[in-house]
């Protein structure tokens, strides 16, 4: 079973920031850690990816540059901005509502109370204070 496009779209800038909080990266590279934490439930596309980061980076939420490993072709790597990090703050308060809201109207769910979050998110285990939601010049 794939994730309906409304969720996968609805989900992407939280999981694009959530990603590059961990480590600056690729645009393959991003792809691949998708598929891997959604166990190939979440289809994405390069269609999908690049005109979500050329956002990001107008909103000022990530940066690029260029970078050259030996041996390999050049590739233009993201990092997560101070910007970034306050947006991906407020997208975790935002979905920890949807969630919270969702387990009020699936009472019976055996799962524990995080494991959703925890699925989409692997950010969901740091407190938001690890987020600085300000004090950068």
């Amino acid at each position: 079973m794939k994730v309906a496009k409304d969720l996968v779209a609805a989900s992407a800038t939280p999981m694009v920031l959530g990603i590059l909080a961990e480590e600056d990266s690729y645009g393959y590279a991003i792809l691949r850690r998708i598929n891997e934490l959604s166990d190939g439930e979440l289809d994405w596309t390069e269609g999908l990816l690049y005109p979500l980061l050329h956002r990001l980076e107008r909103l000022g939420h990530v940066e690029s540059s260029w970078r050259e490993v030996a041996g390999e072709r050049r590739r233009k790597y993201y990092r997560i901005t101070a910007g970034g990090l306050a947006e991906l703050a407020e997208q975790r308060r935002q979905w920890d509502a949807v969630v919270g809201a969702l387990k009020e109207i699936w009472p019976g769910d055996p799962r524990p109370p995080a494991t959703f979050a925890l699925a989409m998110f692997p950010l969901a285990t740091f407190p938001l204070a690890t987020f600085p939601l300000g004090g950068f010049a």
